[in-house]
């Protein structure tokens, strides 16, 4: 006839009528009346307080014998009237949000770089050494080194390494440091039309790659741990270069070097793998079981900084 079930009218009759389901509109025993929020945000703004931050208004209040609600309340209830602002001399802290996400499906379409300090034989002094990068194939495609830092080497670096091969770059990712920001650095990107970005404030993991070079640059079991000169640097660091390119066997590319990647002769290596391997599982069948044998493949695309959607 009501249209309810008898078990309804027995728990009604039981526990009373009072709705208990998840999302039902409930009271809150410790809601704030809205006398009490009134007298948090009058107080506030008379001119004894008005100057006062709530961690001081509280124990004033306490002395007077008065008690209106938490440090953490007044704070909620303020906020709540748009009455928390920065008031002092200093800049407000700025937020930064995530540096937008880079894909490569191939070579020289993202670059990232950034600046590494190199001991000298003096303790507290350094040599910079200033690398590029391709995060698709892990080619240093760019390196120097300096006595210091400056814009000027930036851009002296980046007019070599893509004016004079004539690289149609597509974004490039760098720290927030001054020699990344230079203004010579920035006309010369604008001009050829590359996307920039950069690394939040002492948030490294914006720049993993360059980050991940640098710790395979000064594990190097030859790695000098003092330069003498800026000649022994150099030297040392081309040296490095040549080694990483065409010799190093890389783990995020399948164990082929970066050179090899970049010419497309990894293809034909991973083809031989492959081969390899299937010739050893039908061998060998016990050895896997049911399991498939490692596919070896050239990446199909990198991504610097990736969107939570992927």
């Amino acid at each position: 006839m009501v249209g309810i079930s008898l078990r309804t009218l027995q728990r009604w009759k039981c526990c009373g009528v009072k709705d208990n389901r998840k999302g039902a509109v409930k009271r809150v025993v410790r809601k704030l009346e809205a006398e009490t929020r009134q007298a948090i945000i009058g107080h506030c703004n008379t001119e004894r307080y008005q100057d006062l931050n709530p961690h001081e208004i509280v124990p004033l209040l306490l002395n007077e014998g008065v008690y209106l609600a938490s440090v953490s309340t007044f704070y909620r209830v303020l906020k709540a009237e748009h009455l928390v602002h920065h008031r002092s001399n200093t800049r407000p802290k700025q937020g930064y949000g995530k540096p937008p996400e880079r894909l490569a499906t191939g070579s020289d379409q993202v670059y990232c770089w950034d600046i590494t300090w190199l001991p000298r034989t003096v303790k507290g002094l350094f040599f910079y050494a200033y690398v590029v990068i391709d995060i698709f194939d892990k080619t240093i495609v760019g390196w120097s080194v300096h006595e210091e830092e400056h814009e000027q080497y930036s851009r002296d670096l980046f007019e070599r390494t893509l004016q004079g091969r004539k690289i149609a770059l597509r974004a490039l990712h760098a720290d927030n440091g001054h020699p990344m920001k230079g203004i010579t650095l920035m006309a010369l990107l604008t001009s050829l039309n590359v996307e920039i970005s950069h690394n939040r404030p002492r948030v490294s993991n914006d720049n993993p790659f360059i980050e991940s070079f640098f710790k395979t640059l000064k594990y190097r079991v030859n790695y000098p741990l003092r330069f003498r000169d800026l000649m022994h640097a150099r030297e040392w660091m081309a040296s490095f270069v040549n080694w990483y390119n065409t010799e190093h066997l890389h783990s995020a590319i399948g164990h082929v070097t970066p050179h090899q990647l970049r010419t497309g002769e990894a293809r034909c290596i991973f083809e031989r793998r492959n081969l390899v391997m299937q010739q050893a599982r039908t061998a060998y069948p016990e050895r896997w079981g049911s399991r498939p044998a490692k596919y070896w493949a050239s990446p199909k695309e990198v991504v610097l900084n990736p969107d939570k959607e992927r």
